[in-house]
């Protein structure tokens, strides 16, 4: 991946142009998506069309066979985050988010996912914590905006 192209596609994100915004974001999933190539790629595409049809334990398989051989591969732990978080198995969502963070600080989608799991826990503390992170580097985000606000309520 070329640094200084990511950098500046982060620097988009705080632009006040939602579309240059819009734009960056699209361009930053994609690069994500495709950092393990075609083989990476069509595996995590596989996976959600298990996910779409309902073969869940198949997607959670697919997935962690490709963890197992790119464990570097971001995108392959975020999907299985999410897989874990619309499953409920929030602890195991939680995991794979962290493991996302360590390998890619600035994946917003998984600090998202990491707020999402903590609010499905009841700990709002922590799950406000999260969508900060998330601001830090998509500070334009009205969802992480609300879902911050949510939080708040619901600690008084």
């Amino acid at each position: 991946m070329d640094s200084l192209f990511i950098d500046s596609l982060l620097e988009d994100l705080k632009n006040p142009e939602q579309t240059v915004r819009d734009q960056a974001t699209r361009k930053i999933w994609r690069i994500w998506f495709q950092q393990k190539g075609v083989h990476g790629l069509s595996m995590i595409e596989r996976s959600q069309k298990l996910m779409d049809s309902g073969e869940i334990a198949q997607a959670e398989a697919l997935l962690t066979e490709l963890i197992n051989d790119q464990p570097d591969f971001a995108e392959a732990w975020n999907r299985r985050a999410f897989l874990y978080y619309t499953t409920g198995e929030y602890s195991k969502s939680l995991r794979d988010c962290r493991m996302v963070i360590q390998i890619n600080p600035v994946h917003f989608g998984a600090l998202h996912g990491l707020g999402l799991c903590y609010v499905a826990m009841g700990e709002y503390v922590e799950a406000i914590r999260a969508f900060h992170r998330a601001l830090e580097i998509q500070p334009y985000s009205q969802v992480n905006q609300k879902l911050i606000l949510e939080c708040t309520f619901r600690l008084n």
